[in-house]
């Protein structure tokens, strides 16, 4: 493996770093964006048997805080839901919104690897065949080994550019489209909860047990 990074060049070296990021970022993302963390299934229907059966503590309220995604916006409307209606939809607004913001943490970082190792492939081929046309001048072309070298290195850049761009383009898009799907999900429940706190909805049409 040290070997084929050092027959490629200088700038084999930043891409092993952006392959190492980005299996980092895949890794982390993969465990965070568990649907089953970030939209519980039962959440809603939990939080609304406890407030019917008027079993909803401050302590279980300060403990949705600390989760990521819909347990901190319920929290944010329940802890606001004396002041209106108007006033707790700020509130999920609020924290749905630094929710996504969590969601969407590192996806910049893997769509910019996606997009810059390609560029580092071809100027590291670029640098190659700099090397190559330099050998040709300086010995002409009955060096063949010397020429063999330096297409090698320009071409195993552009490999290991396009190797590291492929996975992180695949799981970028990969990443949105999960996160869009629990944004919209965080959404609904959230809008739910303010419609049967504030009356504008019966517990019954939401396919909550009573």
């Amino acid at each position: 493996m040290l070997d084929f990074i050092k027959s490629g060049g200088f700038f084999m070296w930043p891409l092993l770093l952006c392959s190492i990021i980005t299996m980092a970022i895949i890794f982390e993302r993969f465990w965070v964006l568990r649907r089953n963390k970030v939209t519980p299934k039962n959440l809603l229907s939990e939080i609304l048997g406890m407030l019917r059966e008027d079993r909803l503590t401050v302590e279980r309220i300060r403990h949705l805080q600390v989760e990521v995604g819909l347990g901190s916006i319920f929290a944010a409307g329940l802890l606001n839901s004396k002041h209106g209606r108007n006033i707790m939809k700020e509130s999920v607004e609020e924290a749905a919104s630094h929710a996504i913001h969590e969601l969407e943490k590192f996806m910049n970082t893997l769509g910019t690897i996606a997009a810059v190792a390609p560029l580092l492939g071809l100027l590291g081929t670029v640098v190659g065949m700099i090397k190559v046309f330099s050998v040709l001048m300086a010995e002409g072309a009955g060096n063949t080994a010397l020429l063999a070298g330096g297409i090698s290195e320009a071409l195993l850049t552009t490999a290991a550019g396009l190797g590291v761009a492929i996975p992180a383009l695949i799981f970028h898009r990969f990443f949105s489209r999960r996160i869009d799907e629990l944004v919209v999900t965080m959404e609904q429940q959230s809008t739910k909860l303010v419609e049967v706190i504030h009356g504008d909805r019966d517990v019954a049409n939401l396919g909550v047990k009573k």
